[in-house]
């Protein structure tokens, strides 16, 4: 315990100081994390799985950005989910340090790869719905399938190489500068800069959807002002009572799953944590998958084109059940036949 308590960055580099950062105590914390993190990360992978199989099997939605944009994220959650419960798991609940710092820190690079690209995918699925409200005419001359993939290459390099820094020696081993509060090796200034850079991602996805819902309070006073024709008002409000509420949804959710932690990153850069802060900060992680959960239910599921094509893939398989189930029926009923004649 003395390792744990002193500040010396010789003692915080050495493996055997990872069992300090290991916050849960009791066997009942172990078995709540262990249990969050296989049911939000059995639902996010399904979910996700789901929704980019419902794309990929539709030539007309794996042609348009804002679908792109989408599998994106899904493809974004399934790596968060996967490398996130896997390494997270192993290191708090079943207290793995047989390894060593370069594997600790690569772990950590591929968690904030997927956490990364996953909001960096809402932004650009925020900037889709920003263009195309704030300027339809030109949407289809801005938003090309090309500019779309182009985007999503740079966002993913950008992300991978900002979680690669600690790897590549921006750690506080080889700098010899003040470590992490909360992360074993890693650097206090690396820490912040990646805070820095994933508040820019939320502000920018915060002020993208803010003006959308500018936009659409504007149509509604608009129609209200100049008596457009009844039916024209009630289809146009629906669907802008439809995206505020789809749009509200979105910006509460990563408020909700995101601020907490990041709370508790800014605070660890400038005081000394407590054990049970640091308990706290493990159980508020798990709400960047439970955010990584929900995006497919808000960003995917609610999409008319992927809901009908959902109800299609659910009555195919229900039509296939019922021919499985009256197959073997039918033919013990021919067997049957066979034995008589």
């Amino acid at each position: 315990m003395d390792i744990c308590k002193t500040h010396e960055n010789a003692s915080k580099c050495s493996v055997n100081t990872m069992e300090c950062f290991m916050a849960l105590s009791t066997q009942a914390q172990k078995i709540s994390i262990a249990t969050l993190c296989g049911l939000f990360g059995t639902l996010c992978i399904f979910e996700n799985s789901l929704v980019l199989y419902l794309i990929f099997s539709s030539p007309g939605m794996r042609r348009k950005p804002s679908y792109i944009f989408i599998s994106s994220l899904a493809l974004a959650d399934i790596l968060a989910s996967i490398i996130f419960v896997c390494s997270f798991v192993n290191f708090h609940v079943f207290n793995e340090t047989d390894f060593s710092k370069e594997m600790y820190l690569l772990q950590l690079g591929g968690v904030n790869t997927s956490f990364s690209a996953s909001l960096s995918s809402l932004l650009l699925t925020a900037l889709d719905r920003y263009i195309s409200i704030s300027r339809p005419s030109e949407y289809k001359l801005l938003m090309t399938r090309k500019r779309a993939w182009i985007a999503l290459g740079v966002l993913w390099v950008t992300c991978a190489t900002i979680a690669s820094l600690p790897l590549l020696g921006w750690n506080c081993c080889t700098l010899n500068s003040t470590c992490s509060e909360l992360f074993p090796f890693v650097d206090n200034n690396y820490l912040s800069s990646w805070i820095c850079f994933i508040m820019v991602l939320l502000g920018c996805i915060i002020y993208a959807y803010t003006h959308v819902l500018w936009r659409a309070h504007q149509h509604v006073a608009y129609m209200e002002k100049h008596q457009v024709q009844v039916g024209k008002q009630n289809t146009r409000m629906r669907m802008d009572v439809m995206l505020a509420k789809t749009l509200v949804m979105v910006l509460t959710v990563l408020m909700l799953c995101w601020s907490p932690i990041l709370v508790l990153m800014i605070y660890s850069i400038f005081a000394r944590l407590s054990n049970h802060l640091r308990k706290v900060f493990a159980f508020c992680s798990t709400l960047c998958l439970l955010n990584s959960m929900v995006n497919p239910i808000i960003y995917a599921l609610r999409s008319k084109e992927l809901y009908s094509s959902l109800r299609m893939v659910f009555s195919r398989f229900r039509r296939q059940l019922k021919v499985s189930e009256e197959s073997p029926e039918a033919e013990s009923t021919h067997k049957s036949s066979m034995i008589e004649t």
